[in-house]
């Protein structure tokens, strides 16, 4: 892994101090996305390269991280949209709400440059790709795996899932499409109920499936 020799290789959050110029970071990150668009990967980007793009010195970076690494992981958690905060409704209710952020987001033009770069690029990087799970994917992972949990609890949901792997079950189709699939069906606003209930109707709890047959659907198996 390349890093600036300059300072200490480390994904810590930015350093505290001096109060931070908003401006000025959001000229650092600019300067960051349009080196990246014009073709500068991430090894290649350099404090300097950054400084000069962003029309600031290298040492108003180094006020604010350590180092490149600590700059990336913190624009790239700054790209990412705020969780939907949790309103007590049904697990299939909140576990839409988490796909459909997911699918917002990748809607977002940056956002699926920020998904890409992670896999195509950060994986090479085990320091930059493990705080960008940290702060980017284990905090999504962890929502979805609450209302799992609370699922089972209230009996919405199987009592012998494997809550771990449900999340990736969930999460791993919006994923792939956001990723892997340009032209995928990211602009339909029921992808997210669909892809929920199309994995619930095999997972439905006892108390799921009595609302179900209460609201006139077919009768409990067994």
């Amino acid at each position: 892994m390349k890093t600036d020799t300059t300072a200490e290789p480390t994904c810590a959050g930015p350093r505290r101090g001096r109060p931070r110029s908003e401006a000025a970071e959001q000229a650092i990150f600019t300067a960051v996305e349009e080196l990246m668009a014009g073709g500068t990967s991430l090894t290649e980007l350099t404090i300097e390269g950054i400084a000069t793009a962003a029309g600031v010195g290298k040492a108003t970076i180094y006020r604010r991280w350590p180092n490149k690494e600590a700059l990336l992981v913190d624009m790239v958690s700054r790209l990412e949209a705020p969780l939907p905060e949790s309103t007590g409704g049904s697990a299939r209710d909140e576990l839409v709400a988490v796909i459909e952020y997911m699918r917002i987001r990748g809607l977002t033009k940056r956002s699926r440059w920020v998904l890409k770069a992670a896999f195509s690029q950060m994986h090479s990087w085990p320091e930059l790709h493990a705080a960008y799970r940290e702060r980017v994917i284990m905090p999504r992972r962890q929502r979805a795996r609450e209302v799992i949990l609370r699922g089972i609890a209230e009996g919405e949901l199987r009592s012998d899932l494997d809550d771990e792997l449900l999340g990736d079950l969930l999460l791993g189709p919006i994923l792939a499409r956001s990723i892997l699939w340009d032209d995928s069906d990211l602009d339909d606003p029921t992808l997210a109920g669909r892809m929920v209930d199309a994995l619930l109707e095999g997972l439905a709890g006892p108390a799921a499936r009595r609302g179900k047959a209460d609201r006139g659907g077919p009768a409990e198996r067994g």
